[in-house]
């Protein structure tokens, strides 16, 4: 049991593709397995050497049963996973897959003694998640529904009791180690029983925010994009170009140009513009949408096809020019601020709020966002970010800066270093708060591991003999017993 937590976070998300795989080990498209012989559904579809002819029941806990396609398709889903990710990922036994069904089980059971309250709203919102994410990996919701042999409907029905209860297993064990707490004797205790040779070495890392101020294009400038917008309108509506043409040759969106300006859309998603969103949703298929702005520019939307909340659609997006003009008069703008930043009158909090014109701002307090946290390394961070980190030292603020950001919007920033931590070896100094949550995850494991420990002999239990080799089902074997 003291693997529990790594195994069961590997399976947990393994598990959740097996309604998936399991529906598509059954679809009938056979002409689509040689296109897409590594995604999920085809993995699972690929011929008879992997696919499911028969189920059964290997496991039970409680009234809650594991079938042997649960663990056959979590399995060939990681073997996928690992084949996109050049074998980064560890293809799990179906030992260790069947562990963690039988934790994740216990978990669930236990939730529902304890009445944990699951919201169905966010359990919708997760399905219709998992389905865009699927519509984006196929590239339409019916070249989805044709490879899975089942609707977009039929598809979230079958996840929807995986990921109740992968909910239902990780809202049980946050009520198991909601009391576990870490000391500072604790963390170094922790940290003095590591060999100095095992301690990681860690390259510069950095803390660094941003006040990111938008100039705004002149009038004259917006009227013309808009002139552009309506022009391509006409051209779309009276036949003589074709949509997709014109968002290839003239949209100023990178991430769809080579696309024809194509998005797979959900009503509900909160990452889109809600101008975008609402503009786009009073179309009929066909039809393009009158110019409008979001916060990105000037667009026009075709919308291709709709299905409830969800859509595709294309556009075209414009973004008037902006001249030295603009980006002068808000340099200006920003080194009066920076000059109270540095006098102290005004505290970079204070700045980002009052004047930075990102949206992330209000959420991140200007800081920049890696994979640890707020601290990142400088292969992280934008080339003309790490520029005007280079003369800057921990507290200082830099002059703005006129930049382009990853949309392709011209911007000005003020940069702030807040700490710079160079190479070094682990220590209790600078890494204090990764090492404290190495040694927090450790005894949030045991107390998993002791709350199993008293638990498992009180469930109903059965596991098929063909997992009878399994050294980590022991403890689980040995209540079996007990329990008949």
């Amino acid at each position: 049991m003291k693997r529990f937590l790594s195994i069961y976070s590997l399976a947990s998300a393994l598990l959740t593709m097996t309604a998936f795989c399991l529906n598509a080990s059954s679809a009938t498209a056979q002409d689509t397995t040689a296109k897409t012989s590594t995604d999920t559904a085809a993995v699972a579809a690929t011929g008879s050497v992997h696919k499911v002819v028969a189920d059964k029941i290997i496991g039970v806990v409680g009234d809650k049963i594991i079938l042997q396609s649960d663990i056959n398709n979590a399995i060939l889903d990681a073997q996928r996973q690992q084949q996109q990710n050049q074998g980064q990922v560890r293809v799990p036994t179906s030992c260790d897959v069947m562990e963690a069904a039988l934790a994740q089980k216990a978990l669930v059971l236990q939730s529902e003694k304890d009445s944990i309250p699951i919201s169905e709203e966010e359990i919708e919102a997760l399905l219709d998640n998992q389905i865009r994410g699927f519509i984006q990996m196929y590239g339409s919701k019916d070249a989805l529904e044709q490879i899975a042999g089942r609707t977009v409907y039929q598809i979230k029905e079958d996840f929807r009791t995986s990921f109740k209860e992968r909910k239902q297993a990780e809202e049980m064990r946050k009520k198991i180690v909601s009391t576990v707490k870490i000391t500072p004797t604790e963390v170094k205790d922790y940290f003095e029983k590591i060999p100095v040779d095992k301690l990681p070495f860690y390259e510069m890392e950095i803390e660094v925010g941003e006040i990111v101020a938008y100039p705004k294009a002149s009038r004259d400038l917006e009227l013309l994009a808009i002139e552009e917008l309506n022009d391509f309108k006409k051209q779309v509506e009276s036949g003589s170009k074709k949509f997709e043409t014109l968002a290839s040759l003239y949209t100023d969106d990178p991430g769809s140009k080579q696309t024809g300006g194509m998005y797979n859309i959900n009503r509900t998603e909160k990452a889109w513009d809600p101008a975008f969103i609402a503009n786009a949703f009073r179309l009929k298929e066909g039809q393009v949408s009158p110019v409008f702005k979001s916060k990105f520019g000037y667009h026009i939307i075709q919308m291709v096809s709709r299905a409830g909340d969800d859509a595709t659609v294309r556009h075209i997006l414009k973004i008037p020019q902006i001249t030295d003009t603009e980006t002068n008069e808000v340099i200006a703008k920003l080194d009066s601020v920076r000059s109270r930043l540095t006098s102290g009158t005004l505290t970079f909090g204070e700045a980002v709020s009052r004047y930075s014109d990102a949206d992330e701002a209000k959420f991140t307090g200007g800081m920049r966002q890696c994979g640890n946290g707020s601290t990142c390394t400088i292969d992280q961070l934008d080339k003309d970010l790490v520029l005007g980190l280079k003369d800057l030292k921990p507290g200082e603020f830099s002059a703005p800066r006129a930049f382009t950001d990853e949309r392709g919007k011209k911007s000005v920033r003020i940069i702030y270093l807040k700490s710079r931590t160079e190479p070094h070896r682990e220590n209790l100094k600078d890494d204090y708060n990764k090492i404290a949550e190495r040694a927090l995850d450790i005894k949030q494991a045991e107390a998993v591991e002791k709350w199993f420990n008293s638990k498992i002999p009180t469930f109903y239990l059965q596991i098929d003999s063909d997992f009878n080799s399994c050294p980590q089902l022991n403890t689980w074997m040995q209540n079996i017993t007990k329990n008949q």
